[in-house]
C-alpha cells in the first residue's frame, strides 16, 4: 500500500483514484463495506482506489477534554487498511491549523490535487471540513466543480440485530461493558491492544502466576476493568493462550489511578521484557474483584486459567 503522510508527497503520477474518506477508527465491518464498495467503483472506472484518513483523531485535537478512547493506533490502522486491499492511503496530520481549514479548500488540495480523484464515497451522514461544514451535498457541489462523483451511501447495519449501525462508538461502548465478543462482532476481528512489557511489582512471580505487565498507551481504548481469555503476540509472531487481568488490583491496592494490562501466557517460560506485544481480547471470564487474602486469589487464578484455556483450545 502506498502512503502519503507528507503533502509534499503528492505525485501526479500516482494516477487517478476513487476515494474514501473518514477516521476509519477500527476499521470495522462498516468501514469495510464502505472501502469494498469504494474498490469496485474503482475497478469500474478503471483507477486506483484510496482512503483519507487523519492523525491524530480529530476530536484530540478539537475537544480533548471529551475525546474517545480510540480503537486504533495508526500503525494498526495502517496495516488493516493494507489488509483490506487499498492501493492509497493518505494520511492528513490532524493539529489545529488543519481544523481551520474549509471544505472547498480540503477537496482542491488533498481530493483534487493530491489524489486526483474521480469519484468519492462516504457515509451519507459524512461531515468534513471547518466547523464540520461540509457533508454529502457541499461534497456533491465542489464534485461538479472538480468532475468528480459522489456517493453517499447508507451505513451497515448492526448483525446482532439492534436498531443502529455499526460505529466506532459502538465498539466502545461494548469494550467498556466488557462485551469483548459483541466487539469481535462489530470489528470482524478480535479487539486487539498494542505496547511494550514493563517491569511490574512481580506480585504474579512471587505467588506463582507470572504476569508481562503491558504497558497500553492511556488513548487506547481497554475492555472494562476484569479477567479475559486472549491472545498474546509476540514479536517473532508466536500466538500463545493467555489469561489476562484489566484493572486495577484492589486485592492490593486500594486506589489505583488507572487500569494495567497483565498478561500470564499459558504454557510459557520465557523473558518478555523490553519487548512489544499485542493483545487479543477473545473472551470475558469474570469481573475483577477483591480477594480477602493471597490463597483465595490464588485458587481463583487456578480457576481463571482453566476457563481461559477452554476459550481457545
Amino acid at each position: 500500500m502506498d502512503i502519503i503522510n507528507d503533502p509534499q508527497g503528492c505525485d501526479p503520477a500516482r494516477g487517478q483514484h476513487v476515494v474514501s474518506i473518514g477516521v476509519y477508527d477500527g476499521v470495522h465491518i462498516g468501514h469495510r463495506q464502505v472501502i469494498s464498495q469504494t474498490q469496485q467503483l474503482a475497478r469500474d472506472l478503471g483507477t486506483k482506489m484510496a482512503v483519507v484518513t487523519f492523525d491524530p483523531h480529530p476530536a484530540l485535537v478539537i475537544r480533548p477534554e471529551n475525546a474517545p478512547l480510540i480503537l486504533t493506533d495508526i500503525e494498526q490502522k495502517l496495516e488493516l487498511l493494507a489488509a483490506a486491499g487499498v492501493d492509497t492511503t493518505y494520511v492528513v496530520p490532524f493539529d489545529s491549523s488543519q481544523a481551520s481549514e474549509t471544505a472547498p479548500d480540503f477537496v482542491s488540495r488533498v481530493l483534487v490535487g493530491c489524489l486526483d480523484a474521480q469519484a468519492i464515497v462516504v457515509g451519507h451522514d459524512f461531515h468534513f471540513g471547518k466547523g464540520r461544514a461540509g457533508n454529502v451535498e457541499v461534497l456533491t457541489e465542489l464534485g461538479r466543480q472538480h468532475g468528480f462523483s459522489v456517493n453517499g451511501i447508507e451505513l451497515l447495519e448492526r448483525p446482532d440485530g439492534l436498531a443502529e449501525p455499526v460505529s466506532s462508538t459502538a465498539v466502545r461502548r461494548a469494550l467498556a461493558g466488557g462485551e469483548v465478543m459483541t466487539a469481535q462482532t462489530l470489528l470482524g476481528r478480535h479487539h486487539e491492544v498494542r505496547g511494550i512489557v514493563v517491569q511490574g511489582d512481580q506480585r504474579g512471580r512471587l505467588i506463582g502466576f507470572p504476569t508481562a505487565n503491558v504497558d497500553v498507551p492511556a488513548e487506547i481504548a481497554l475492555p472494562a476493568d476484569a479477567v479475559y481469555a486472549a491472545w498474546y503476540i509476540t514479536p517473532d509472531g508466536e500466538r500463545h493462550a493467555a489469561a489476562v487481568n484489566v484493572g486495577k488490583r484492589p486485592t492490593f491496592y486500594q486506589d489505583a489511578d488507572r487500569s494495567l494490562l497483565e498478561a500470564h501466557l499459558l504454557d510459557f517460560d520465557g523473558d518478555l521484557y523490553g519487548q512489544p506485544a499485542q493483545v487479543q481480547f477473545v473472551e470475558l471470564i469474570r469481573s475483577e474483584q477483591r480477594f480477602d487474602g493471597i490463597d483465595a486469589l490464588k485458587a481463583q487464578l487456578v480457576d481463571d486459567i482453566a476457563v481461559a484455556r477452554t476459550h481457545l483450545t
